[in-house]
């Protein structure tokens, strides 16, 4: 195969960011020489988290949401994308990419859209079930769509023939470990049920404070575990209202090792974002989802597939309570067989190598 050069796009978020630097991963394992690109908006600089000493190169371009309207922030806005537009051109004509491939979001639309003009191939991926904006307009200009879930196909009629279900790639990292070994790694028990809390790259107020709620009027609750992950704006906070349970815990800001934290798991409180929804289905984990209010409808779409097939239970946001976790977290503590059946349901997913399939659409176009 001859030298080729990738440009790769993707948001600040960690649902972007994480399957992007995935692919990087899969794509340096498998041909060292091939030349990659990570192209960032400005404000992920400050995501040292996800892209500290990741080893490859990255181009940083100021991005701003845009919304049509005559407000001066509007303006500025889609005056930031033009100059967005600009210095992606620049990229792409220094770089001089053989195939892009964006990982949705506003980053990927000026950078796809220019490729495509320069007729340089492209491939988009989308993590979610239900398509973002941005992928939904890219499926127009992209040669090949990616899909983590089959079930996206519906939201992408016109562009089926395009589609290839590839899962939504995983870091190498995110590794089963033995559980007693994950246990350890926390200094837990062996014999108590661990439940895992967590609310996104940045924490949930509003799931600390139910779980927290909810965990005080649990019967038996010292029976109990828990490994949460409160984002830092609730930390200090949560950690003294843990002090006051008489529950054992290990509370994280953020948690880097994440595998362990899986693999010591028997319960999981969660958003429903698509890369949480991957590590679920990869660690075959029982789970109440609590779809993020404003990513609603495509937290929720990601949570119903594991709903349907009898993974997970679903909370809506306005309904949360310490009544309404308390209710749905015993009726999973008190019944372990029914944790047992539903992490026998996960059996009905095809766990495969999403990075590694994304890599093979990718270079197959050379």
């Amino acid at each position: 195969m001859k030298p080729v050069r990738i440009l790769v796009a993707a948001g600040s978020s960690g649902g972007h960011i994480f399957p992007a630097l995935a692919f990087l991963e899969s794509l340096k394992e498998k041909y060292h020489d091939i030349d990659a690109l990570l192209l960032l908006p400005e404000k992920s600089r400050t995501n040292t988290g996800c892209i500290k000493d990741c080893g490859y190169k990255i181009e940083f371009i100021p991005l701003a949401s845009v919304r049509f309207g005559l407000k001066r922030e509007d303006l500025e806005n889609l005056l930031g994308l033009f100059k967005a537009a600009l210095q992606s051109l620049r990229i792409l004509l220094e770089f001089h990419p053989d195939i892009v491939v964006g990982f949705g979001s506003a980053t990927s639309v000026p950078v796809v859209i220019l490729a495509w003009l320069l007729r340089a191939k492209t491939l988009i991926h989308e993590q979610n079930v239900m398509p973002g904006r941005a992928n939904k307009l890219l499926a127009e200009f992209a040669d090949k769509i990616a899909v983590s879930f089959a079930e996206s196909r519906e939201y992408l009629q016109r562009h089926r023939h395009k589609i290839v279900t590839t899962g939504n790639p995983l870091r190498k990292k995110m590794l089963r470990v033995d559980k007693q070994q994950a246990r350890d790694y926390f200094g837990f028990s062996k014999d108590k049920l661990t439940v895992l809390v967590m609310g996104g790259s940045q924490g949930s107020s509003n799931i600390n404070e139910g779980f927290l709620n909810a965990l005080s009027l649990i019967r038996g609750n010292t029976g109990l575990q828990v490994i949460h992950l409160s984002g830092r704006a609730d930390y200090a906070l949560i950690k003294e209202r843990y002090n006051n349970l008489g529950v054992g815990f290990a509370l994280f800001d953020f948690l880097e090792p994440m595998h362990y934290a899986y693999s010591a798991s028997d319960i999981v409180l969660s958003r429903a974002g698509a890369t949480s929804i991957a590590e679920l289905i990869y660690f075959c984990l029982p789970a109440i989802l609590i779809p993020y209010p404003y990513a609603y409808e495509h937290q929720y779409r990601n949570a119903k597939v594991l709903e349907e097939k009898g993974c997970a239970v679903i909370i809506k946001d306005n309904d949360l309570s310490a009544e309404a976790l308390k209710k749905n977290l015993e009726a999973l503590i008190l019944d372990r067989s029914r944790l047992d059946q539903m992490r026998g349901k996960f059996a009905g997913f095809k766990v495969q190598d999403a990075a590694g399939l994304l890599v093979k659409e990718a270079v197959s176009f050379n």
